[in-house]
């Protein structure tokens, strides 16, 4: 069975945020169209967010590389109003430790096993940021034996230097990953 996973569509990660992904925002519509597909096909929905205690160490002021950004609670780790989340949806938050980054939904989530008890083996994957989250999260779904398809008009990186992610997608195809547009999907 297939499974549609949303990373990261936060406030903080669109325009106006903390972390803003520049046109991030461009990703929701087709995130919209396959979330009501899978939907309608019976297939699973799974939606991520970073979950950030205030203290995180992933904060500049806490030694880390990124700006304070989805604290748990606060309105730039609520999911863009603007995504469609179907009643069967999941939402997994991740990186919900002080002391732990994780930029993979797979990372002290539960997810793995989620997906395996659902009989699920194919996933497909869109969301924020290509270079970060989408990417590693890719990285350990294929770790785990899934084969995965990337959406590449539904994946927008952050490139905090020009070439990130095009490099990110190289690497999630090297991996094995399949990229694909979300009207092959469709």
């Amino acid at each position: 069975m297939k499974a549609l996973i949303v990373v990261d569509v936060q406030n903080d990660f669109c325009p106006g945020g903390a972390l803003a992904v520049a046109k991030g925002e461009i990703v929701i519509e087709p995130i919209n169209k396959l979330s009501q597909l899978f939907e309608s096909e019976g297939m699973a929905v799974i939606f991520t967010r970073d979950w950030h205690p205030a203290n995180h160490s992933s904060f500049k002021k806490y030694g880390g590389i990124w700006p304070v950004h989805c604290v748990a609670g606060t309105h730039g780790a609520e999911l863009h109003a603007d995504l469609y989340f179907p009643g069967v949806a999941i939402l997994v938050s991740k990186a919900t430790l002080p002391e732990k980054e994780a930029y993979s939904g797979f990372q002290q989530t539960g997810l793995a096993s989620w997906l395996h008890d659902m009989d699920v083996d194919h996933i497909v994957v869109t969301g924020l940021a290509t270079d970060y989250c989408v990417k590693n999260t890719v990285f350990d779904a294929i770790t785990l034996g899934f084969k995965v398809d990337v959406v590449i008009d539904a994946v927008m990186p952050v490139n905090l230097n020009p070439d990130d992610g095009e490099k990110a997608i190289a690497e999630m195809v090297e991996r094995g990953a399949v990229m694909l547009k979300s009207n092959e999907i469709l």
